[in-house]
């Protein structure tokens, strides 16, 4: 059974980092481009961040350029989000996803991704 598993979110106040995890199990992990999607109450999910498969090629929300990064480590079948200079507008809760229907690309679309996480609440005070 495949099954991501986010961890890492939590409190933080305005200008300081957190750093989120995505381990998946069940699946070729290097087969996958992976995602990275928020969401907070009464608004639709948005994407975050992606990266493809090869982990060469990357994608930004324009609201989180330059603040936050992707990566992913293969050999422990996992996905990073670094995220720096946080602020209150990325609070919400945090989900990775894996790409299958189009893992050379860094989607943004989440219609591209089969497999979600219960996803991490990140919460960032002013």
């Amino acid at each position: 059974q495949v099954q991501p598993v986010e961890s890492g979110g939590g409190l933080v106040q305005a200008g300081g980092s957190l750093r989120l995890s995505c381990a998946v199990s069940g699946l070729t992990f290097s087969n996958y481009g992976m995602g990275w999607f928020r969401q907070v109450p009464g608004k639709d999910r948005e994407f975050v961040a992606a990266m493809s498969r090869s982990g060469v090629l990357t994608r930004y929300a324009d609201s989180v350029k330059g603040r936050f990064t992707i990566s992913r480590d293969n050999a422990k079948n996992t996905v990073y989000l670094q995220m720096n200079s946080l602020k209150p507008e990325d609070t919400g809760v945090y989900y990775c996803a894996t790409n299958i229907m189009r893992p050379l690309v860094p989607s943004a679309s989440q219609f591209d991704y089969d497999y979600w996480g219960q996803g991490t609440q990140v919460t960032v005070s002013s």
